[in-house]
């Protein structure tokens, strides 16, 4: 996104725009000057306004290139456009040369000389993800698509009375195009100034989305900071296998200025499992054996990209089974551990947000069967579906004060990409195979006990939580920080939070994590 240089797929639009009409000045229609006396200044402004826009626009970004991504739809359809528009061209040199023949229509596009380049450029605006053309090109529409429809509206003069039928659905859909425009317009916008605001902040830093060697595996990382000499801090998501790494700008915005963050897409999941899908289409290699030997290979890699001794792990939810361990077997090169939803054992977690919203419902006088019911299916079989199907009747009783807010982030986020949209239909998709995709993370996970290994921490140890988080109740959470050892132990908890405290509260979140690791320092 927004990457200068020389774009030859804007040269060749270019070329496949100006030849035509080069040709087309010594085939003029004999009264076209008549008409273009008469053309409203003011459409006019808009048209040489937008031509200069777009001709400068579409020549000096690089993203309008072809690349290897999915997007790559918005292009192929933007080329068709194109392609239509010469077919114009042709018909219309093989014409009588008439005004008609020149504001004529092609398969119902009206006067398809200027809507057919118009929608070409548009598309191509989409493809490259660049605001500055799709408004140009909204300029220049309204100059150069106005202009031709009054020369139509002149040469055929007034249309007869169309079915009101007709004209009803023909506004309908020119509403829902508008709105199709308008939402288009709006999240391309956002994703732009997200992104110069965010190249802006770590102009003197790192903000680099890659793939690193891990494991043998080309694993994807997002690296930001304001200072490359700043501690760094590996972020560890949840899920397993939900990587929230395009979102994570809604905390690291805060953080950047004292720290490197690096987010990565874990084996077997997102960006990740789609560069390596090709060789390991099954994730039979994401165990959680090999999970911690890529993390280890990540702290080397970032120890020595950095130049640091050690860094810091701060985990979410499963990400805190994942750092937790790891911290245990690499202590010298952990300074501090940070556990944001503190996962201690699954099934004790589960079983006490089943009972307090048990006792809230009984309290309410609720007809509890349903409920009851799942819970001992859970207990029978413990299942992923049989898990999400308790929560979801749990979580009614669990509401959070302050809403997760990582949807409406992803959408605008300048680090969305496609293959993280795709992992986010697979999660959305069939459950049992997204859990048989991963089905050896979740055994681990599902048979996690916190207890069961050692409580002793060589390095400061923080945890964070949402007050209204029943996924990790915050008393399991507390218990589990009173029994462990370490030089300091903190425990804080944000009011209004659920699960996911870092995308409810970003700034809170953040200003939490700088407060605590400043007292390790000290």
């Amino acid at each position: 996104m927004f990457h200068f240089g020389f774009s030859y797929v804007g040269l060749i639009y270019l070329l496949m725009l100006f030849l035509p009409n080069i040709l087309w000045t010594r085939n003029k229609p004999d009264d076209y000057e008549n008409y273009a006396k008469n053309e409203p200044k003011l459409l006019l402004v808009f048209e040489r306004i937008g031509e200069a826009l777009v001709c400068i626009i579409v020549l000096i970004f690089s993203d309008f290139n072809v690349r290897k991504t999915y997007w790559i739809i918005w292009l192929a359809l933007s080329f068709l456009f194109m392609l239509l528009y010469e077919v114009y061209w042709i018909r219309y040199f093989k014409s009588r040369h008439r005004m008609d023949d020149f504001y004529s229509g092609l398969f119902g596009i009206p006067v398809a000389g200027a809507t057919l380049p118009i929608c070409a450029f548009f598309f191509l605006g989409i493809y490259g993800c660049n605001s500055f053309l799709l408004l140009s090109v909204i300029i220049l529409g309204i100059g150069h698509i106005g202009i031709h429809l009054k020369h139509r509206g002149e040469i055929c003069g007034e249309q007869k009375k169309k079915n009101l039928a007709i004209r009803i659905l023909k506004w309908i859909i020119a509403v829902i195009a508008s709105a199709v425009v308008a939402v288009i317009l709006f999240v391309t916008g956002v994703r732009n100034v997200n992104y110069i605001t965010h190249r802006q902040m770590v102009s003197s830093g790192v903000d680099e989305g890659t793939y690193v060697m891990l494991g043998g595996q080309k694993q994807y990382v997002l690296m930001r900071g304001m200072d490359t000499d700043n501690p760094v801090i590996i972020y560890l998501h949840g899920g397993p296998s939900s990587p929230d790494t395009y979102v994570t700008y809604a905390f690291t915005d805060y953080l950047v200025d004292d720290y490197t963050i690096i987010a990565w897409d874990q084996r077997g999941c997102g960006r990740t499992y789609f560069s390596n899908e090709p060789t390991d289409p099954n994730n039979e290699t994401a165990s959680f054996e090999q999970a911690q030997k890529d993390l280890d290979e990540l702290v080397d890699y970032a120890l020595e990209r950095f130049g640091q001794e050690k860094v810091i792990l701060l985990g979410h939810s499963y990400g805190t089974i994942l750092g937790s361990v790891y911290v245990g077997n690499h202590p010298d090169k952990v300074s501090a551990y940070i556990g944001t939803a503190q996962v201690v054992s699954l099934e004790e977690m589960d079983i006490a947000s089943y009972e307090d919203a048990l006792a809230r419902a009984e309290a309410a006088g609720e007809d509890t069967t349903g409920m009851k019911s799942a819970f001992k299916q859970f207990q029978s079989d413990r299942s992923i579906s049989n898990m999400m199907n308790l929560r979801h009747l749990t979580s009614k009783y669990h509401p959070a004060a302050v809403s997760d807010k990582a949807t409406m982030m992803a959408v605008v986020s300048p680090y969305f990409g496609v293959d993280d949209f795709r992992w986010f239909l697979k999660q959305l998709g069939d459950l049992e195979a997204y859990y048989e995709l991963n089905s050896q993370l979740f055994d681990y996970t599902f048979d996690f006990d916190a207890y069961e290994r050692s409580l002793e921490y060589e390095m400061p140890v923080y945890f964070i939580s949402g007050a209204c988080d029943w996924i990790c109740p915050i008393d399991s959470i507390s218990d589990y920080a009173n029994h462990i050892t370490a030089e300091n132990v903190q425990f804080e908890i944000i009011e209004g939070c659920g699960h996911n405290v870092q995308f409810s509260s970003p700034k809170v979140f953040a200003d939490t994590v700088k407060d605590l690791l400043r007292q390790s320092i000290l």
